[in-house]
């Protein structure tokens, strides 16, 4: 593991926010296995309360149904945290689209308001959840800190705004933040359901029950598909980063670059099915093409992700067949 030789105090304590969600539950996992102290804080509004059922027998363990946009519940969350990763917000670019208001609630307020929850309380570290959305329509590859386009989505808005709040919270109070875009992370719990569910766990699933997945566009489109444990891995680290990293964003990725419709036949050949997929039009607000540059995180993080696209997808499709 590349996280497996990060260590905190003894009795340190971590607030996940989210914590039921998919890399939320799998942060939690990781820190209760490392034998820190967790709590989890989630409204359960996109996150499975089976997620947080799984650890409940744990005693270093603690579920808070809560939601972010309340301030009292944040800093009441955060009362004698050492630190937080904050990853509860509401995903996916097309629902977005068609609920900006809720958007701006619940990704700014509430990011705002465990900004203000971790100072109150003088959390130590406060690492957060950004995106690659937040590159918009920039063209050039690899994608790199400091050069971003205009915004396509209210999705990405939020998190762009999450950002510089974040940095403001570093400049003007001396909070540590340290915010990590992710890139297109998957991996095991990530949930296969719903018209906004994510493209490998949903066509996991479809091929399983012999259904034909929709492709949006032309399949050509190219993503830097991250594997959950590198996202781990990136977290650990940048609660264990130094103050001289405080207040700036990091690509979170591997680094490759995979087109939908290769993972797609990959897919098929893994699962032994034999079926076509239909392809739909392009989403709205999507970005085409995305690869990350990961030389800033690789170089004041110390972030050295072990896992490639092929091992990720490997251990994904083995997980899904157990539990789907």
């Amino acid at each position: 593991m590349g996280y497996g030789n990060i260590k905190f105090e003894e009795g340190s304590v971590f607030l996940v926010t989210g914590g039921a969600g998919f890399i939320g539950s799998n942060l939690c996992e990781a820190l209760l296995n490392m034998g820190y102290k967790v709590r989890c804080l989630d409204d359960l509004s996109t996150g499975k309360k089976e997620n947080a059922d799984i650890f409940m027998d744990n005693p270093d363990y603690t579920f808070i149904k809560g939601d972010i946009k309340e301030l009292d519940v944040c800093v009441k969350a955060c009362e004698n945290v050492d630190y937080i990763l904050h990853q509860a917000a509401w995903g996916s670019v097309p629902r977005s689209i068609e609920e900006p208001l809720f958007y701006c609630a619940n990704n700014i307020q509430g990011t705002l308001n465990m900004l203000e929850a971790a100072h109150r309380n003088k959390v130590k570290k406060f690492v957060y959840a950004s995106s690659s959305s937040v590159y918009g329509d920039e063209p050039n590859l690899p994608k790199k800190e400091g050069t971003e386009g205009n915004l396509l989505s209210p999705y990405a808005l939020t998190k762009r705004c999450d950002e510089e709040w974040a940095k403001l919270y570093t400049r003007l109070y001396g909070l540590d933040t340290y915010g990590l875009r992710y890139f297109n992370v998957f991996g095991r719990r990530q949930n296969p359901d719903g018209a906004y569910a994510a493209v490998i766990p949903k066509f996991i699933r479809q091929l399983m029950n012999d259904e034909r997945p929709v492709i949006n566009g032309d399949g050509r489109q190219s993503r830097d598909f991250t594997y959950i444990e590198n996202v781990i891995e990136a977290n650990l680290k940048a609660c264990a980063a130094s103050h001289d990293a405080a207040g700036e964003v990091f690509n979170i990725a591997y680094g490759g670059r995979e087109n939908l419709v290769d993972i797609y036949y990959m897919l098929t050949k893994a699962l032994g099915k034999d079926i076509e997929p239909n392809f739909g039009p392009e989403r709205a607000g999507d970005i085409k093409h995305s690869n990350a540059d990961i030389s800033k995180a690789e170089k004041m993080l110390g972030y050295e992700p072990e896992y490639d696209f092929e091992r990720g997808l490997n251990e994904a499709i083995a997980w899904y067949k157990e539990n789907l």
